[in-house]
């Protein structure tokens, strides 16, 4: 059957009322039909679209009635400071939502939309920057949990003696790649470090590359000749889950030295099936770092990203600051930072983009 009724609609800047409204009726109607489940992919692609159209409606609808509403209520409060406090309160949580739902609204690249895969890598440093790492795996982790995005862990190589050397994740959720994209390079810790006996502070690094998971709408062509494929035996805590044969897969891009490495899965092809899905995940985010290269030459090439060049430090010692060093976005609150609440960074780095675009 044919559900293309008409194209989606156009996300923009701003909400394209009229059109939504309009794509909603007939994504209501192609699921009303009795073969709408007959491929149960799209029909569920399409069920997505539909929840995300009607969730946009009625948040639209309810900021209205709230603006609209909010004179009569003045009047009713006048005199009651408490009924006073009430409201502003609530119209300051409409306007903190409306500005969420702009900034959302900004999200209209290739796949924004998209899930993600999220990498992370201890810098030089053992055991303090190995720690470092899974710091920061738990503060995406613990992002994506606010946000109501499922996590899946794909690899991970552990510390010597703590943390992790590496790590990939796959989150999962609406726009969970446009969210996150800008989290893409060298993160900074100060710290006393826990594991230096003599108490001293401690520097650590540790990088961190942000790619979307790519859906059947964008191509990407690879040469089989251009891959090398290695296995191993996948490592873990031990105990029934252990794989005891070399299930792991690596995958090596040969003309650009990428490399993606997978061991979730219960066998070989599982394993490398995903490999595969992340290797083109990774070298879509390669080409859309080339077209970028004019607007955002800072973060273009992703082979540049190195210890000078950190977009955040994270300051636990002698004083608690978190600042994004693209943006100057700072907070004192180290530990809600570091247990997901980055909210107000990654608005920050998306305006900012933006920005640059509109100027470039």
């Amino acid at each position: 059957m044919n559900r293309s009724a008409s194209p989606p609609p156009c996300y923009g800047g701003v909400f394209d009322w009229d059109t939504a409204t309009k794509r909603l009726d007939e994504l209501t109607a192609l699921s009303e039909r009795p073969d709408f489940w007959n491929d149960p992919a799209e029909a569920q692609k399409l069920m997505r679209e539909r929840q995300k159209l009607a969730d946009g409606i009625a948040m639209v609808q309810s900021l209205e009635k709230e603006i609209a509403d909010a004179p009569e209520f003045m009047e009713l409060a006048e005199g009651d400071a408490g009924l006073l406090a009430d409201l502003q309160s609530s119209l300051a949580r409409s306007a903190d939502q409306a500005q969420k739902a702009e900034l959302a609204a900004l999200l209209s690249g290739e796949a924004d939309g998209n899930d993600c895969y999220v990498q992370i890598n201890a810098g030089e440093g053992g055991t303090e920057s190995q720690d470092w790492a899974s710091i920061l795996r738990r503060m995406y982790v613990r992002w994506a949990e606010k946000h109501g995005y499922t996590v899946e862990e794909l690899d991970e190589r552990e510390g010597e003696e703590a943390g992790i050397k590496s790590a990939t994740i796959q989150i999962k959720g609406e726009n969970a790649y446009g969210w996150l994209k800008s989290e893409t390079g060298v993160h900074r810790l100060v710290r006393i470090s826990p594991y230096d006996s003599s108490a001293r502070r401690h520097t650590s690094f540790s990088s961190v590359g942000v790619t979307p998971v790519i859906d059947d709408k964008i191509d990407i062509e690879i040469n089989p000749s251009d891959v090398r494929t290695d296995t191993y035996r996948a490592s873990g805590a031990g105990g029934q889950h252990i794989n005891k044969t070399d299930s792991a897969v690596r995958l090596t891009h040969i003309p650009t030295n990428t490399v993606v490495s997978c061991q979730n899965g219960r066998s070989q092809h599982q394993n490398r099936d995903e490999a595969w899905k992340m290797l083109r995940s990774k070298l879509y985010e390669i080409e859309l770092q080339k077209r970028k290269s004019v607007a955002d030459a800072q973060y273009a090439d992703k082979s540049a990203i190195g210890f000078g060049h950190q977009i955040r430090s994270y300051v636990l010692q002698p004083y608690q600051m978190v600042k994004d060093l693209r943006t100057d976005v700072e907070t004192s609150d180290t530990g809600g930072v570091l247990d997901g609440d980055i909210d107000r960074f990654l608005s920050a780095s998306l305006a900012a983009s933006v920005a640059r675009e509109e100027t470039s």
